[in-house]
């Protein structure tokens, strides 16, 4: 039933989809779609505007119009499906795809002694699947880590990134263009079933970038756990611009 009452409106002039939103929408009300900030549905939006102070552009606002009347069951609904999504386990299966299975790889001294083709360089990636998206929060490879969470572009930019991941779980994604909810809610299940120990996030210094924190952060407030969280932004020339701890919020 719709109703005259107060809700987001977006402005996609200034929306330049960095999606520091939708981590801030305890609803799950904001997506980014096609590189812009959309609302998935009016009843999923409370008309509070805790997504207000997040926009670096001033493209969210809140008005008053007519609407369907905030409905906190189907908001109930909507967030259990997508944690239900967010932590279920890629099936183990014969055909499998390759890139869901579950793997450990020999530690760096064990890959040392071998024969292999690398050179001077040993490979510093300890497991498989990386993608935020595929890794199980259950993977055995998370228990008692340290996490490397890095944006997809970072390894391509930074020349040394494999000195960042020696002895640490990597996962990496686009918080761009994957969804960002569903990345927070794995990672809350991440951190409530795992005992992490620190977590270093890799961005590039691109405002779509800006939200992998957040989502990290998000994602611990969801666990309620306090994990030690370093931000390292990596510039599109390739050096680091900056390294920091984060402070928990």
């Amino acid at each position: 039933m719709k109703v005259r009452r107060k809700i987001i409106q977006i402005d996609e002039d200034l929306c330049d989809g960095c999606g520091q939103c939708v981590p801030s929408c305890a609803e799950g009300a904001l997506q980014i779609v096609d590189g812009k900030a959309r609302l998935v549905s009016e009843v999923y939006c409370d008309g509070l505007g805790a997504c207000l102070g997040e926009c670096p552009t001033g493209a969210l606002k809140i008005i008053e119009r007519e609407a369907e009347d905030f409905d906190v069951a189907e908001v109930e609904k909507y967030l259990h499906e997508k944690e239900k999504e967010a932590t279920a386990q890629p099936a183990q299966v014969p055909c499998a795809c390759p890139s869901s299975r579950i793997e450990t790889f020999a530690s760096p001294c064990e890959q040392a002694n071998r024969p292999v083709s690398y050179g001077a360089q040993v490979p510093a990636l300890s497991h498989w699947p990386v993608q935020i998206r595929l890794v199980p929060p259950t993977a055995p490879f998370l228990r008692d880590a340290s996490l490397v969470v890095a944006a997809d572009c970072a390894p391509v930019a930074y020349p040394n990134f494999q000195d960042l991941i020696r002895d640490k779980v990597v996962m990496i994604g686009c918080p761009k263009f994957d969804d960002v909810q569903e990345y927070v809610h794995k990672f809350a299940e991440i951190f409530s079933s795992n005992n992490i120990r620190s977590v270093t996030v890799v961005d590039m210094e691109v405002p779509c970038c800006s939200r992998l924190p957040l989502i990290v952060k998000k994602g611990l407030e969801l666990a309620g756990r306090e994990i030690p969280v370093e931000e390292i932004v990596i510039g599109v020339r390739g050096g680091i611009l900056k390294q920091e701890a984060l402070a928990a919020r």
